[in-house]
């Protein structure tokens, strides 16, 4: 397992390459068991400051948190190119080497294996033989037989599964009749992987292993929610992993220097390369362009370098291999010439006949053309050659864009059909395989690695045993089991034909929407984004799907040069069709009401506008391009909400695009960033741009925000970010939430930061707190008491609340004690709601003396409690007291 788990792919290795990525511990809003909600609205969402705090390492992944139970049940989740896999095979690698010491077996089960239809198999065999990264077993009985005794030391691994469904339907109750013939007899060979994978997942199997699931979160996931105890998320590059994976990449130091400089001299790529998936495709740009050429400045353009620098070294492999069999021909044909010229030198002495043979002649004279011969050529033999290059190049050119337009409809195929594996349906011919493979686009997967070895082979060794144990050539294959057999990808069914790369899969699907006559201007237009009627629509867009859109509108406003490559059309009739449907996404994108637009789809229609705004390589920059991005800022709402969208890195570059394109047209922004998880660095970039009035963010990241300001001396940034911080109203449906307040709070009335020798910037306090003029706790029953006692202690610090609602927060008697003493300071409260609350008459009695110090109280609420007829009676003492008093529930 140790050597197959190394390999990277591209000459990279885990040992050499591999960046210790961090772990998010995640946690989901619990709003009833049977919630059918897409995983990703049922994720909470936390800032920046908490996720650092809630950082794991990979060596705490199966460990309980404080003393707990170990986990038994996990999801790994990550979006395309976060690196699940390679966090499983660096897993893998580690319990192989002794550092998982918890665990005595460990099996690595693929989703690509369900194309696997037959009842050939058993618990044994899926373990033992379909499990990748395994060696091979030579007493499978007895193995099995220990897997068996000992589950608790069984750790199963699921990856390769697209989406979270895919484990909602492997999750569906098995058949009575199933699940007692798999308890009966498991080694019984007459299961398919599905059945065995779901009884594995159902606990029909192995009941007591620990199972790692990977998967993006996206699509719902009732079932999985109701198994797993633990929620983890794979993170990104930090800026300084993003330093490591360079050093590591780049092994020249003068390389590496000019590398990383280029850059961080390119904002985009540099945020776009928080994804380790992307990361290495710049990496590749940024190996292979020369230190003059202008680096990409979209996703669009790093997918077409990247395409376009594997269509050229394949290209220049191809010729190099020609030009190689070329030269052994040419020496063939000498060494033949060699012989005849001697049996003729023979032939001459013995008939004395001066006469050269014709085969002599010839040959030679196709030697001489072949390696360019010392002696002088005719000028029409040159002439010849150079047309010939030239017809051979053009010929070449046109089957590569034949190819790839192959590739494109390949792509697209499998992005609606939301697969990575390339469609069984559809006729892949030899040559395009071949293509694909040089390229790096596909990559075929062994299903059966090897067969178990019984008994019976165990003294000679069976055949794939002794194929896999050689050395040499054997020994590399060995290494590749289960992953990867570009040669002999067709010799036989157990190979599946896979795309290598999501984005680049996502990059020729828009390639062929955008591109491809077969796709009409009503097929192309029907498959742009924010179409009438997808307002409020239960399941969210697929990855591959938002990326091909983008791909497809940013491929149109392209520089026209640099798409010449990909397409065989005239001039005229490419010029034609890309008009065409540039006008179609203007009128489209122009077309929409963004009020209407919800802040995922706001925060789409940004990343379109972006991907077409790019400048060309002369620094050009496209009319329509510049249209669309002038009528996106110029129509944005003046208050841009972000609220409970997850935001990445690279989604703040093209939203800062929009907002200072706004602003030199005079607009001004309120900014609303709560729940989105925004980096502390992207806080920074957007609310410090000139037009933005206010905003709002999570109140620790701010205040971290505030602390960095200070220590660096940024006294105008830190007054501009303090005067523009809003929290009005505030709704506390996080434990967190409460424990913020009450630290922005404190700074507020000791009106300094903590630790701060300075507070002259905060001498009048925070304007957010005295601002706020509701608060709600939104809690529920569970978790609301947990922070009441940091209530109790904040609320004597709003002196300007009015709005206080604390409605099912299981108060009761003494938790109504401890409001009433903090009410003493809330002189402006006008609507107090303490509705179901458990309340007896020991807490109303002791309310009721604060309630009727409250002069501009005219709305209370005390339904629902248990009030009883002593309770009632003090508060009438009260009432006559309240002469603000106008609604009492």
């Amino acid at each position: 397992m140790n050597q197959s788990c190394q390999d990277m792919g591209s000459d990279l290795s885990l040992t050499s390459h591999y960046v210790n990525v961090q772990l998010s511990q995640r946690e989901i809003l619990r709003s009833g068991k049977n919630t059918n909600k897409d995983l990703d609205k049922e994720l909470v969402i936390m800032g920046d400051t908490d996720r650092q705090k809630s950082l794991l390492g990979q060596s705490h992944i199966f460990k309980g948190s404080n003393g707990d139970k170990p986990r038994r049940y996990i999801m790994l989740l990550g979006n395309a190119g976060m690196g699940k896999t390679t966090l499983i095979r660096k897993l893998c690698l580690d319990w192989s080497r002794d550092c998982i010491p918890q665990f005595d077996f460990v099996f690595f089960l693929d989703g690509k294996a369900l194309s696997l239809t037959e009842p050939t198999n058993s618990l044994q065999t899926l373990l033992l033989n379909l499990s990748s990264f395994a060696p091979v077993c030579m007493d499978p009985d007895a193995v099995y037989a220990q897997i068996l005794a000992a589950t608790k030391r069984v750790l199963i691994i699921f990856d390769g599964f697209g989406e979270l469904r895919d484990y909602e339907i492997l999750l569906q109750t098995l058949e009575k009749d199933l699940i007692s013939s798999l308890q009966k007899d498991s080694k019984a060979q007459t299961y398919t992987v599905r059945q065995l994978y779901s009884a594995i997942l159902q606990r029909v199997l192995l009941p007591g292993c620990t199972l790692l699931l990977s998967t993006r979160p996206r699509g719902t996931a009732s079932q999985l929610l109701r198994r797993t105890d633990s929620l983890l998320e794979v993170c990104g590059f930090t800026p300084t992993d993003i330093e490591i994976y360079l050093s590591q990449y780049f092994t020249d130091p003068g390389l590496r220097a000019s590398a990383l400089d280029r850059l961080k001299n390119c904002s985009y790529l540099h945020l776009l390369c928080w994804n380790p998936g992307l990361c290495r495709l710049v990496c590749l740009v940024l190996e292979q362009c020369k230190g003059l050429e202008v680096l990409p400045r979209t996703l669009t353009g790093l997918c077409h370098q990247v395409l376009r620098l594997k269509m050229e070294k394949d290209s220049r492999s191809t010729h190099s291999q020609a030009e190689a069999q070329s030269e052994i021909s040419v020496e063939s044909v000498e060494k033949t010439q060699t012989q005849i010229s001697s049996r003729s030198q023979v032939t001459r002495g013995n008939k004395n006949t001066p006469t050269k043979s014709r085969a002599q002649v010839h040959t030679r004279s196709r030697s001489q053309r072949a390696r360019g011969s010392k002696k002088q050529e005719n000028e029409e033999d040159d002439i010849d050659g150079e047309g010939m290059q030239s017809v051979v190049g053009e010929v070449d050119r046109t089957e590569e864009r034949e190819l790839l337009s192959q590739l494109s409809s390949l792509a697209w195929d499998g992005v609606k059909a939301n697969s990575s594996i390339l469609p069984t349906g559809r006729t892949v011919s030899a040559k395009l395989k071949a293509f694909g493979h040089r390229t790096g686009l596909f990559f075929s997967y062994h299903l059966r690695t090897r067969q178990v070895v019984s008994s019976g082979e165990r003294e000679g060794g069976g055949r794939e045993d002794r194929e896999e144990m050689g050395a040499g050539e054997d020994g590399e294959k060995r290494g590749n089991k289960g992953r990867m057999d570009t040669e002999n990808a067709d010799a036989s069914d157990d190979h599946i034909l896979l795309w290598a790369n999501p984005f680049l899969q996502s990059y020729l699907a828009g390639l062929h929407l955008s591109l491809s006559r077969t796709v009409t201007d009503r097929a192309f237009l029907q498959t742009l984004p924010f179409q009438s009627g997808q307002k409020g629509r239960r399941r969210p867009q697929r990855e591959e799907l938002e990326l091909t859109q983008r791909f497809a509108v940013g491929l149109l406003f392209y520089n026209r040069t640099e798409l010449q490559r990909l397409h065989s059309y005239t001039e005229t009739a490419f010029r034609d069709m890309v008009a065409a449907k540039q006008a179609l996404v203007t009128k489209h994108l122009e077309g929409l009401s963004h009020g209407d637009l919800n802040p995922a789809q706001v925060l789409e229609a940004c990343h379109y506008v972006y991907e077409v705004s790019s400048t060309h390589g002369d620094g050009s920059r496209n009319s329509g391009s510049t249209q669309l991005v002038a009528h996106l800022a110029a129509n944005l709402p003046e208050v841009l909400t972000f609220h409970g969208v997850p935001l990445k890195p690279s989604d703040m570059f093209p939203v800062q695009n929009i907002l200072e394109r706004g602003g030199t047209k005079g607009r001004q922004f309120c900014l609303d960033l709560e729940n989105s998880g925004i980096q502390i660095s992207g806080l920074r970039s957007l609310v410090g741009l000139n037009n933005i009035n206010t905003f709002r963010a999570c109140i620790a990241d701010v205040i971290t925000l505030w602390e960095q300001l200070e220590q660096s001396g940024e006294e105008g940034l830190l007054q501009g970010m303090v005067s523009k911080f809003k929290i009005h109203p505030l709704k506390a449906t996080q434990v967190c939430h409460i424990e913020h307040l009450a630290k922005l709070v404190n700074i507020h009335t000791h009106k300094k930061l903590s630790d701060s020798q300075s507070d002259s910037i905060l001498a009048e306090g925070v304007p957010a707190v005295k601002e706020l003029h509701r608060l709600e706790l939104a809690l529920g029953p569970e978790k609301g008491p947990l922070v009441l006692p940091k209530l109790w202690e904040l609320l004597p610090g709003l002196h300007n609340l009015q709005h206080l609602d604390l409605e099912n927060s299981k108060i009761g008697d003494k938790g109504a004690e401890k409001l009433a003493d903090a009410l003493v300071s809330l002189g402006s409260l006008e609507i107090l709601n303490l509705s179901q609350n458990c309340i007896g008459d020991q807490g109303v009695t002791k309310l009721a003396t604060t309630l009727r110090a409250l002069p501009k109280l005219h709305c209370l609420s005390l339904y629902s409690n248990v009030i009883s007829d002593e309770g009632a009676e003090s508060l009438a003492d009260v009432l006559p007291h309240m002469a603000s008093l106008t609604n009492l529930e």
